[in-house]
């Protein structure tokens, strides 16, 4: 079993993600039982939502879910009224998982389960959805160079995916972009997402679908970036002529602690969305960081993160505003070291990387910690 002891400097939601077990049992009936009925001691649903316990208390594996059920097996047949106070065998488990269920239908019942419960505690236009990839570990076959790779749509404050599918590269993630986000339900949501989603034609389906926007802009978007660059770059000024008046806005902050010095500031500006022709473009952003940092005896060392942003929310946001909705999705491009999207504390780097064995492929159980904090 996996033992999960919290860092001290976990941020939880203000809110917690409250949900009833026993509608959640329900909603489990649903999910079809390839299952011979003959010789079945337990039921799937009760299979299904004792995995997702412990999947929420940090069990990575079918082996630490087994050995979890096993030590709480007493209080697990009671609140669930099982007939058999023993827990399956983790031979069981990993057959169950393998041949029992169709995944893609255990994620659509779980993802909309939690999507639900999300969403009766959100104010309208609140809700924040990030696109996110990421090859699974351990997926890649020797000899080979790709791996299981799967696309997200996810909650980062709640620490809920709402709906992902396999893909076969990285590269085919903006092509299965459309197709995931047609899923899901977009009237006042705020989509944001690395560069490689920054186009005119998914910003304008997000649109069509009544959503807001936030992209990321790089060198993928040529004449955006250049437009970018000129806008934010500081002018030169003559002496005795002052600078051309902007409507610039900044905030910045200063974070110390272990040694590191860090400085964010972000700049926002709605100049941009007076001609460009991007669709609906209602203000740009640049968000730069400065770290500088102990080296021992070589002395300081510092980095310097600057990245822009292409926004639609509504009306322009504030400086804050804009930041902390970027900080939403990119933890990463300030705190490189500390993005934990969906994995919390449980030993992985980003998005959906615990494993089960369904058939012959990785895959999270149900909507794992789809429905875990993250942070």
């Amino acid at each position: 079993m996996t033992i999960t002891t919290r860092s001290s400097r976990l941020a939880l939601p203000n809110k917690a993600l409250l949900f009833d077990v026993e509608v959640l049992s329900g909603e489990l009936q649903r999910v079809k039982d390839h299952r011979d009925r003959r010789g079945v001691r337990y039921s799937l649903a009760d299979i299904l939502l004792i995995g997702l316990l412990a999947k929420l208390a940090g069990q990575t594996s079918s082996r630490a879910i087994a050995d979890w059920a096993q030590l709480r097996h007493r209080e697990l047949s009671h609140l669930f009224g099982l007939r058999h106070q023993r827990m399956p065998h983790y031979s069981t488990w990993s057959r169950i998982l393998a041949a029992a269920v169709d995944p893609d239908e255990v994620e659509q019942v779980i993802g909309h389960f939690f999507a639900h419960q999300v969403s009766r505690r959100l104010a309208p236009g609140e809700r924040h959805l990030c696109l996110d990839g990421k090859t699974l570990r351990g997926t890649i076959p020797l000899g080979s160079t790709q791996g299981v790779h799967l696309l997200a749509a996810s909650l980062p404050k709640e620490g809920v995916v709402l709906a992902q599918v396999q893909v076969s590269t990285s590269g085919s993630e903006v092509s299965a972009a459309p197709l995931l986000l047609a899923t899901l339900d977009l009237r006042g949501t705020l989509v944001s997402g690395d560069a490689i989603f920054a186009s005119r034609k998914l910003s304008l389906k997000i649109l069509q679908a009544k959503g807001d926007y936030l992209w990321m802009i790089k060198e993928n978007q040529k004449q955006m970036y250049q437009d970018l660059q000129t806008l934010f770059e500081p002018p030169s000024v003559r002496p005795g002529w002052s600078a051309p008046p902007t409507d610039f806005r900044s905030a910045s902050s200063v974070n110390k602690g272990h040694g590191r010095r860090e400085r964010r500031q972000i700049t926002v500006s709605s100049e941009l969305s007076h001609y460009s022709e991007w669709p609906g473009l209602s203000q740009v952003a640049q968000a730069r960081t400065t770290t500088n940092q102990r080296a021992g005896e070589g002395g300081a060392r510092g980095s310097v993160w600057n990245h822009k942003f292409a926004d639609l929310g509504g009306d322009p946001q504030t400086p804050p505003g804009t930041c902390s909705r970027a900080l939403g999705h990119w933890c990463d491009p300030f705190r490189r070291n500390e993005r934990k999207l969906k994995d919390g504390e449980q030993g992985e780097s980003s998005l959906t990387t615990d494993r089960v064995m369904w058939g012959a492929i990785p895959h999270p159980l149900g909507e794992r910690g789809n429905a875990a904090p993250s942070r």
